[in-house]
């Protein structure tokens, strides 16, 4: 019973001082060496598709959506939401896995992250500390931001308020139903989906659940799930053809080839040499 009274302590305080990175302001200073100051590394992009958000060949985020291109380093959706983006705790949870010296007990965050104007990302990660646990599932969290598609209820007046049409997401046993509400309804819903919903801009909606929705991962990830189904479908004003241009691989190919990256291995450096 101690440890889990230890364990609620930890996660409320680790859920405050997140959107530090993890850091508290209590270890600010650190102790020798600058351990408890918080590096300005400069990005290095590892991928082709980094190198090209870097050096601006690439200027919204959307393009990288348009051609499905998967995103594999947290910085390039830093890049292009940057402040933008706000992180929330949604809860950490003790996993035990029975081991032959007894029981080994990890920490399991979810965050959720969005910028509240159509893109929400939702992460989760287990680790032996809270701490690492959190800053993994924002990475994660980041990596995961997909694009959200907004619709009206009836008149097309104003702004896109609410989900275009009737979605539906499934994680396990829960099922969540997305459905249009008229302006100013607000967001129906228990708190984990209403939460994600208002990350992603969705102003105005109805929910329907089912299943066992006590299980609060299955619930987000069903919720993350159907608002990532608004781009899965066809509406009539997209029937017609569209013609596509070059995928930036194809179209900046030649300058890709031409800056490769410097080997850091020692091994290849001196075999180049």
């Amino acid at each position: 019973m101690g440890r889990s009274v230890a364990t609620l302590a930890h996660a409320q305080y680790f859920k405050i001082s997140s959107l530090n990175g993890g850091q508290s302001d209590r270890w600010g200073r650190g102790r020798g060496r600058g351990r408890g100051q918080k590096e300005d590394k400069e990005w290095i992009p590892v991928t082709k598709l980094g190198r090209l958000v870097k050096d601006g060949k690439i200027k919204r985020l959307e393009d990288i959506y348009l051609y499905s291109l998967p995103i594999k380093e947290a910085e390039i959706i830093d890049h292009f939401l940057g402040s933008a983006l706000k992180d929330e705790v949604l809860k950490i949870m003790p996993v035990q896995k029975q081991t032959r010296a007894g029981q080994r007990t990890r920490f399991k965050a979810f965050v959720a992250m969005g910028d509240y104007n159509g893109h929400v990302g939702l992460g989760v990660k287990c680790s032996k500390e809270v701490a690492t646990a959190i800053r993994g599932a924002i990475i994660l969290a980041k990596l995961s931001i997909i694009p959200v598609r907004l619709g009206y209820w009836g008149n097309k007046i104003g702004m896109p308020h609410t989900v275009p049409c009737k979605v539906t997401g499934k994680c396990g046993s829960v099922l969540m139903r997305l459905i249009p509400a008229p302006r100013g309804t607000g967001i129906v819903s228990a708190p984990v989906p209403k939460k994600l919903l208002q990350m992603a801009g969705v102003a105005d909606c109805y929910t329907s659940a089912r299943g066992a929705t006590s299980t609060l991962g299955n619930f987000a990830k069903a919720t993350f799930t159907a608002i990532a189904n608004t781009y899965s479908y066809l509406t009539p004003d997209m029937w017609p053809e569209t013609k596509l241009n070059k995928g930036p691989y194809q179209e900046f190919s030649d300058y890709l080839a031409k800056n490769q990256p410097k080997p850091h291995n020692v091994a290849t450096a001196a075999a180049a040499e």
